[in-house]
């Protein structure tokens, strides 16, 4: 079994948000760890150009049942013995990387969207402390304005048969995320046994989910104790969230603040920074 695998869901548009993504796993971690890309079949031929012998390409129509088939010209599935909603294509990505999880034998599974790019080397022993595999949790962090967070934990209790509670309630929301393979495993478990439902279906017909939030609460509601995992309040990655683009001299005064402990840098697709903005700075750290 490897130590490390990154499992990236990424489409189309953000191809080359994924190709120095990509690039930048083949150059900070080490030999025996893989990258596993999943994307839409309609998209499959792009992102083949990215295989090769550390680089997988996986379909996320071809991980899903007969009955689930995507939608021409719209990134949504439909579930056709459940039909209304429709599963929407950001549902959809979790779910991938949540199969992926599921299937991929490493001891750390680290979660990465397209517009991450590692800067400083990465092993399995970066996200672990005292053997035990790390996961994200601010406690407090999500409070009554934050109406998106609170339905995502509504739907992760739901999903685990566990009480509703109400805020404060830690916050699980961070990019990348890294989880223990055995914890994913026995969350499905209980997810099936919940639902009575092929677990990734059971999450798919939800209108809104994330995947960090569940993974959270199942770790701190369920397992507790018996937990084989940790918290901390840092992912080491030194993130952009607006959603306005950065200037070329905004991205390097961005860069100069990134903590020296850091390995990845997030500048969110959101913010819709240009490629040649990104390449600059990036190619800047990569020199050092």
């Amino acid at each position: 079994m490897a130590e490390l695998a990154v499992i990236t869901p990424s489409y189309g548009p953000d191809f080359e948000l994924c190709r120095d993504l990509n690039a930048s796993v083949l150059a900070c971690t080490p030999t025996s760890t893989s990258h596993y890309i999943i994307a839409p079949e309609r998209d499959l031929e792009l992102f083949s150009a990215l295989r090769g012998p550390r680089t997988q390409v996986w379909s996320v129509d071809r991980m899903l049942p007969r009955y689930v088939l995507s939608i021409p010209r719209v990134n949504a599935w439909l579930n056709l013995r459940h039909p209304f909603p429709p599963i929407r294509g950001w549902v959809m990505q979790q779910v991938a990387k949540l199969h992926a999880a599921a299937q991929i034998e490493a001891d750390v599974l680290l979660s990465v969207d397209s517009d991450v790019a590692f800067v400083r080397p990465v092993t399995a022993q970066t996200f672990r402390q005292a053997g035990r595999t790390c996961f994200y949790r601010k406690d407090g962090g999500v409070h009554e304005g934050l109406t998106r967070h609170l339905a995502w934990h509504d739907v992760a209790r739901k999903l685990l048969g566990v009480p509703s509670a109400r805020p404060p309630l830690p916050d699980y929301i961070q990019s990348p995320n890294f989880w223990d393979r055995g914890t994913i495993l026995a969350m499905r478990d209980r997810i099936q046994e919940v639902t009575g439902q092929p677990w990734l279906l059971a999450i798919a017909a939800q209108p809104r989910f994330s995947e960090c939030t569940l993974y959270g609460v199942f770790v701190d509601e369920v397992l507790g104790e018996r937990s084989n995992v940790t918290p901390v309040e840092s992912v080491r990655c030194h993130g952009y969230w607006e959603r306005y683009p950065l200037s070329l001299d905004a991205a390097h005064q961005f860069l100069r603040a990134m903590p020296a402990e850091d390995v990845a840098v997030m500048i969110s697709a959101k913010s819709r920074t240009p490629l040649s903005v990104r390449r600059a700075v990036m190619s800047g750290l990569w020199a050092r």
